[in-house]
């Protein structure tokens, strides 16, 4: 009798998810910028900020994106072709949180520029990750795990 293979990774997710929430992102970046220095920029920034919040110390499932995804969007779509770690977006989501944040903070401290700069470069990420699949944070993730597989070797 052959003894399973375990491994640390863990259960896949459907990389249609973290798409649709960077999509979804965008469409709140935009407004910000938009907005400006108003205090609704503030707000619509804060909102974004509490999700990537929420994706980078609960994991990329725990987002309100990703509940909206899974609960409206995904039963209406066939099921993935594969699944993928989920490892690489949540640290894409700490990166973001990292990025909107310190824009949300500085702004809310009295330099009023830090949230459209803040919210635009989230912005080309989420950009490219939304339309073309390209996740920047995903890709920092995986740099590091090379880069620490060559010490280690």
């Amino acid at each position: 009798m052959s003894t399973p293979v375990r491994t640390n990774a863990p259960a896949g997710i459907d990389p249609r998810g973290p798409r649709f929430g960077a999509a979804v992102n965008l469409v709140l970046l935009v407004a910000v910028l938009l907005l400006g220095t108003t205090p609704a920029a503030y707000v619509v920034l804060a909102v974004i900020v509490a999700g990537f919040a929420l994706g980078a110390f609960g994991g990329i499932g725990r987002t309100w994106q990703g509940w909206v995804f899974r609960k409206v969007v995904r039963p209406r779509l066939a099921p993935p072709a594969e699944l993928e770690d989920p490892r690489p977006p949540t640290f894409a989501q700490l990166v973001g949180l990292i990025i909107t944040g310190a824009g949300l903070v500085l702004g809310l401290a009295g330099a009023a520029v830090a949230v459209p700069v803040a919210a635009a470069i989230a912005l080309v990420a989420a950009f490219l990750n939304a339309v073309f699949g390209l996740c920047l944070g995903c890709e920092l993730y995986l740099l590091g795990v090379r880069l620490r597989a060559g010490r280690t070797a």
